[in-house]
């Protein structure tokens, strides 16, 4: 149920990207649902092989090289999904940070129940 709960937020979260970053478009809450399950899918697959790669340059830069990660996924993501488009680099990192605050705030409402 948790799993439902938190993909059905970060589609959501999508969506709401769109309204406040203009090179973020999201075609519709279908193809939300559907980027929300591929970017967890990569997320638990890619990224932990990344980030082990990258370990030297995330200790050095206290673990904000983190976030560089997530936005290149999220940009990779966007790359093979019709109608889900990010137009370049920063939109891309705009992006996974505000993910990442829905994703810190899901965590804690999920927590507190």
């Amino acid at each position: 149920m948790k799993l439902l709960f938190r993909w059905v937020i970060n589609a959501v979260a999508l969506l709401a990207i769109t309204q406040v970053l203009a090179g973020f478009e999201v075609s519709s809450f279908y193809i939300a649902l559907v980027t929300a399950l591929i970017l967890g899918l990569v997320n638990a697959t890619i990224r932990p092989v990344i980030l082990f790669f990258t370990l030297p340059l995330s200790v050095m830069t206290l673990g904000t090289f983190t976030f560089v990660v997530n936005a290149l996924l999220l940009w990779f993501v966007s790359t093979f999904i019709q109608g889900f488009t990010i137009a370049g680099f920063w939109e891309a990192l705009a992006g996974a940070l505000l993910l990442w605050v829905v994703s810190m705030l899901t965590t804690w409402l999920i927590k507190k129940k």
